[in-house]
């Protein structure tokens, strides 16, 4: 029997031993996501969890290849609990389009692949094929609250909203 994508999100977040229930908290004047029509396009989250910046630092200095691709699991958790929220279940995501994902890195530091893969583990462990995507994976000096990873995505859903 298989869980539906709810669940397995439950159990991802049960697996981090984080909760995504909460209020995620964005840092700015700025809206979390945007729908338009069947896509819908999230702003950056960072590995914030309630008030909390559970990773920060360089990868390759203050955070391990395992820190880091930790981070970006919690970031792509907090795009899943947007989505839901938004959608009302994570079953009406259609598929993910493309995520990208700036990893605060030193300067030896060349893994950004490697930190990227735990945000697709991530999606493809909760969203099955819906998960597949299209990647970007960018090494940067420095990113909001220290974070050591953002993530931002692309999604398509089931269906347009209703018109107003």
């Amino acid at each position: 029997m298989t869980l539906l994508r709810d669940a397995r999100f439950q159990e991802q977040a049960l697996a981090l031993g984080y909760s995504f229930d909460g209020e995620i908290k964005i840092g700015g004047n700025y809206v979390p996501l945007v729908r338009d029509g069947h896509h819908i396009y999230l702003s950056g989250q960072i590995p914030r969890v309630g008030d909390t910046v559970v990773v920060t630092g360089a990868a390759g200095a203050g955070a391990s290849l395992a820190d880091a691709q930790k981070a970006a699991k919690v970031c792509a958790m907090r795009a899943l609990a947007l989505l839901q929220r938004a959608l009302g279940s994570l079953d009406a995501v259609q598929s993910i389009l493309r995520i990208t994902v700036y990893v605060q890195s030193a300067p030896s530091f060349t893994q950004q692949s490697e930190v990227a893969d735990g945000a697709s583990e991530v999606l493809f462990a909760v969203l099955g094929e819906a998960g597949a995507h299209t990647r970007t994976s960018v090494g940067v000096l420095q990113l909001p609250k220290s974070a050591t990873v953002e993530v931002d995505l692309i999604a398509a859903t089931v269906a347009a909203p209703p018109a107003a």
